[in-house]
């Protein structure tokens, strides 16, 4: 099945190529970086390394940029009121989101652009717009004239026909879903920091800032632009208004958008007592592969309704695939072929990547893993699975987690290494066949106190980390 997506501009599920150089030129929004991401950002940023993952398996090769907002409204709040520089206290925050990617494994773009380091391009696109006419100064501040682009509401298609009247709006989220002429340079006010350039001193608003950072890296107009749905409308539109104004082309051809996490079915809140960071989760106990794996678990364009039961239940779905791998690796079975197994192999592989190229269906791929899975170890159980079947298993189980990437346990701070574990199990049978039971067993309940399980089966000891 050729590689398909929902495009949010045209509202229909389209066949997905890039448009030229087999490369995808791929814009997403990244953080902004005024305190820790929670996961609800996270759900959006697993999205797009599911995204980055499932395009280089159709065979494509990527050039994605994301940016880093580390200039707004909240950033340079938070930064006065800490006393710090900009960038003193944009740092931590943008090390932490890195820090974080890492731990749930999500691959870095090829490009990660910070906005302060962009200020004078920024600069200059909005010159370039007001030579088209379609911004007017007031104050010191630079407003786009959304009147001034006749196709704006086509991506949220809202209808502002009526709603253009000109009322301005300085803040870089709006309140409602309304159209008002958007700030592209906001003269500072007392005590705010601010950069001085051919149109006064201040600083970019929120919008102008992906429009430059994309088309400076990836061209006038892009393949995929992907986000949350909160972008929408007013940062995607406007993203727009003013990217098609400079260009005269369109900013992108597909437009992919995430839905919303809810936790425990109620919208995120730090009132509620259900705001959650990764830091957060993972100091509870829980293994950020079981959180990326939650977080994938639900096709993007649904929402997803996070729970501590999920958690655990992505924990269970975790071991129950480790568990079956270390079945396939170490179990002795007898040699041969198995026809039907292999072919039951390679109709689970098709439908694993036919879900997830019919608009990433991360649902529908995992229904055929755990349904091979539940065949295979039928097969192994009822002595009909052969040696020469273990290759192709394995080989799928690795084509499921070149996507999901949740079947290496995260290493743990100050935890044994590899070598280590299997010397001490190594240590362990030598006391077993002394017959030093005392020494076996206390050898057992150390590893299981630092998350090592220990398995005595016909073909040896098996171990696995918690």
């Amino acid at each position: 099945m050729a590689l398909r997506f929902y495009n949010t501009l045209s509202q229909q599920v389209e066949e997905f190529t890039p448009a030229s150089d087999n490369t995808v030129r791929m814009y997403t929004c990244g953080p902004t970086v005024y305190d820790f991401a929670h996961i609800g950002n996270f759900r959006t940023f697993t999205f797009v390394d599911l995204l980055r993952k499932c395009l280089r398996a159709n065979g494509f090769q990527l050039n994605h940029v994301m940016n880093i907002t580390d200039v707004d409204d909240k950033i340079i709040r938070n930064a006065v009121a800490a006393r710090q520089s900009l960038a003193e206290y944009t740092k931590v925050y943008t090390e932490a989101f890195l820090e974080d990617c890492a731990a749930l494994r999500l691959e870095r773009p090829e490009r990660l652009v910070p906005a302060t380091e962009h200020i004078p391009d920024m600069v200059a696109a909005i010159q370039q717009l007001g030579d088209g006419q379609h911004t007017y100064a007031t104050e010191g501040s630079v407003y786009f004239k959304i009147a001034s682009f006749p196709g704006y509401g086509k991506l949220s298609h809202n209808d502002f026909s009526g709603n253009l009247t000109g009322a301005r709006v300085d803040v870089d989220e709006y309140e409602k879903a309304d159209a008002r002429d958007f700030a592209l340079w906001k003269t500072p006010k007392e005590g705010e920091l601010f950069w001085d350039s051919a149109i006064g001193p201040g600083r970019p608003g929120w919008h102008i800032e992906c429009s430059v950072m994309a088309i400076k890296y990836l061209g006038e107009t892009l393949d995929i632009h992907a986000g949350g749905v909160d972008l929408i409308f007013p940062h995607h539109e406007n993203e727009i208004a003013q990217s098609e104004s400079l260009t005269g082309k369109p900013f992108s051809r597909f437009w992919l958008h995430a839905e919303f996490l809810m936790v425990e079915g109620q919208k995120m809140s730090k009132s509620l007592g259900n705001y959650f960071t990764l830091r957060d989760l993972v100091a509870k106990g829980h293994a950020p592969e079981s959180i990326r794996y939650l977080l994938a678990s639900v096709p993007y364009r649904k929402a997803l309704n996070f729970t501590m039961d999920g958690l655990r239940s992505a924990a269970i779905s975790i071991d129950r695939l480790r568990n079956f791998k270390l079945r396939l690796e170490t179990d002795r079975c007898a040699e041969g072929l198995n026809q039907q197994l292999l072919a039951r192999t390679a109709q689970a592989s098709q439908a694993f990547t036919e879900s997830l190229n019919d608009d990433l269906n991360t649902a529908e791929a995992l229904a055929a893993v755990f349904e091979f899975v539940r065949d295979a170890n039928s097969a192994m159980d009822a002595g009909e699975f052969r040696a020469a079947n273990a290759p192709a298993a394995l080989e799928f189980l690795g084509l499921f987690d070149s996507i999901f990437d949740v079947l290496q346990p995260s290493a743990k701070a100050g935890g044994l290494s590899d070598a280590e574990i299997e010397a001490r199990v190594a240590e362990r049978t030598a006391a077993k066949k002394a017959r030093d039971f005392a020494l076996s067993d206390r050898i057992r309940d150390q590893l299981l106190e630092q998350g090592i399980i220990l398995e005595d089966t016909k073909s040896g000891v098996r171990w696995k980390r918690k």
